[in-house]
């Protein structure tokens, strides 16, 4: 008995400062000490600089060994890509309208990789875990853009023409792709980082997850979750159950263990992506529904995600 709750101390050690961060970040919203305008500012600063500064870091930063991480990423890809259409597929039993569909298909298979999932991973794994996370995040990155112009692309010449550009716009000008991407190559060629340049970008990198936490609990708005209640269910289920239960458990048929494991469960795992509200209103969808389901996400992946942890140590998996 002692053993069961030591496990679940662990497991909330792991996801409990998330938790904390995120009702900090409500709160602090609530007595106005921060406001949208902050939100939206920093939000753009941990994307467009202390998260990319992150992500570099932690790959050029200590010695790796990528080359064990390639079947990890190979089944990330191919594991998200047959969840979605997993996905379009059972959502063709739903009667949803046009402008639902697809934000609620997005909603489904688009994880929350970069902020929350890597908050997951570092508490649990340290650098190393993400430094190899990353990798699994620029890899589903690029995925999950590529089926959300897809899915959320409406029909007419018009909008036709619209959707590659869109995509071609999200991939080549993501900062966290890039990054990564210049990680990876001054990591593979040598390139000498100053100390005094690696000591700076840790200042941006120690800002990421507190700072991108506090904007997601401020930016969650839980009064608008009494609209489209059931096009929000449908998508929570599929995130937060179907998504970590059969990805996960296909990993484990295929015999990934320890961390591999527990970074294709946490990313999995996650809640819904705050872009997929972006993409959702750049493409002329509901974008209301796309907040809705970001908010029940991100609550109820606290409880899911902490039992998935506890599960998966208690079975000495991860």
């Amino acid at each position: 008995m002692y053993g069961i709750f030591e496990q679940l101390q662990f497991s909330l050690s792991i996801t409990g400062p998330i938790c904390l961060m995120l009702i900090l970040g409500i709160f602090l919203k609530r007595i106005q000490l921060i406001n949208e305008n902050f939100i939206d500012v920093a939000s753009r600063l941990v994307f467009q600089v202390t998260l990319p500064a992150m992500l570099f870091l932690s790959i050029v930063g200590e010695k790796h060994d990528f080359s064990s991480g390639i079947s990890l990423i190979l089944f990330g890809l191919i594991a998200n890509f047959s969840f979605f259409l997993f996905t379009c597929w059972m959502s063709k039993r739903k009667r949803f309208c046009s402008l639902d569909k697809g934000v609620v298909i997005q909603g489904g298979f688009r994880a929350n990789t970069a902020i929350i999932a890597l908050a997951y991973v570092a508490n649990l794994y340290g650098t190393s875990g993400v430094a190899l996370a990353a990798l699994y995040v620029a890899s589903s990155t690029v995925l999950y853009n590529i089926q959300a112009v897809i899915i959320l692309s409406p029909t007419g010449e018009a909008h036709g023409t619209k959707a590659p550009n869109i995509m071609f716009k999200t991939l080549t000008k993501n900062p966290l792709i890039i990054s990564i991407a210049l990680g990876m190559f001054c990591y593979w060629a040598s390139v000498p980082i100053p100390s005094i340049v690696t000591d700076a970008g840790r200042y941006f990198a120690n800002m990421t997850l507190p700072l991108a936490l506090l904007c997601t609990g401020g930016s969650l708005d839980m009064q608008s979750l009494r609209k489209d209640t059931a096009s929000t269910w449908f998508a929570t289920r599929y995130k937060l159950i179907w998504s970590p239960l059969l990805i996960t458990g296909t990993a484990l048929l295929y015999g990934f263990r320890g961390s591999d494991l527990g970074i294709i469960f946490l990313m999995s795992g996650a809640p819904t992506a705050a872009a997929s509200y972006v993409m959702a209103r750049a493409m002329g969808g509901n974008a209301t529904l796309a907040a809705n389901i970001i908010a029940l996400t991100t609550v109820l992946s606290l409880f899911t995600c902490t039992l998935g942890i506890f599960l998966l140590t208690n079975w000495q998996l991860i």
